[in-house]
């Protein structure tokens, strides 16, 4: 008897911890640009993103490395790299935003914003991004998509290839969150 009491009891406190779990990450977010041009167009995928989820404070954290995206060819790679994101200069690329108006009861879909400032390249934006934000068994899926412009990030394009290169880029970003358990070590 004592034994399946005690089990109980463990079940309830296990049971009210993850219900109440307020902080997620996903370790392996995915961000993907496309930028279409009449020459060939250029698509490139993150899946190394790194982002967390407070949904106490209702906030969103993402950050990666510049160099881990992946382009189709590997002069792509090279100029994204070294001639216009700068990666040796600007390693990393940055978002925080508030999620607004999610209803954390809610196990429908929800369709939100989650505004706050890009760094990219050095320069701060503000930005909406439209979401996509779903429960799931133990945490959260964001999907979502934006568009960025290149002048906004002084990014330099010269002039012989500007009509080779977009102005504007579209980005999609998908998130997978679990719950995030902080190590003693």
């Amino acid at each position: 008897m004592n034994k399946l009491f005690f089990s109980l009891l463990l079940f309830t406190v296990f049971s009210a911890q993850v219900s109440g779990q307020e902080q997620f990450i996903s370790r392996q977010g995915q961000i993907s640009f496309f930028s279409y041009t009449s020459v060939e167009n250029i698509e490139a995928k993150n899946n190394q993103v790194l982002s967390i989820l407070d949904l106490e404070k209702g906030e969103l954290a993402v950050s990666m490395l510049m160099r881990a995206f992946t382009f189709k060819k590997d002069l792509m790679y090279e100029h994204f790299n070294e001639s216009y994101i700068e990666s040796d200069i600007y390693p990393k690329a940055s978002f925080e935003g508030k999620l607004i108006d999610f209803d954390t009861s809610s196990v429908s879909p929800q369709t939100k914003i989650i505004r706050g400032t890009i760094t990219i390249h050095g320069i701060s934006k503000e930005v909406d991004i439209k979401t996509t934000i779903k429960k799931i068994d133990k945490g959260y899926v964001i999907d979502g998509d934006f568009n960025l412009v290149v002048d906004d990030f002084n990014i330099k394009i010269p002039p012989i290839l500007s009509k080779n290169i977009a102005n504007v880029v579209s980005l999609k970003i998908k998130f997978q969150y679990s719950p995030y358990v902080q190590s003693n070590d």
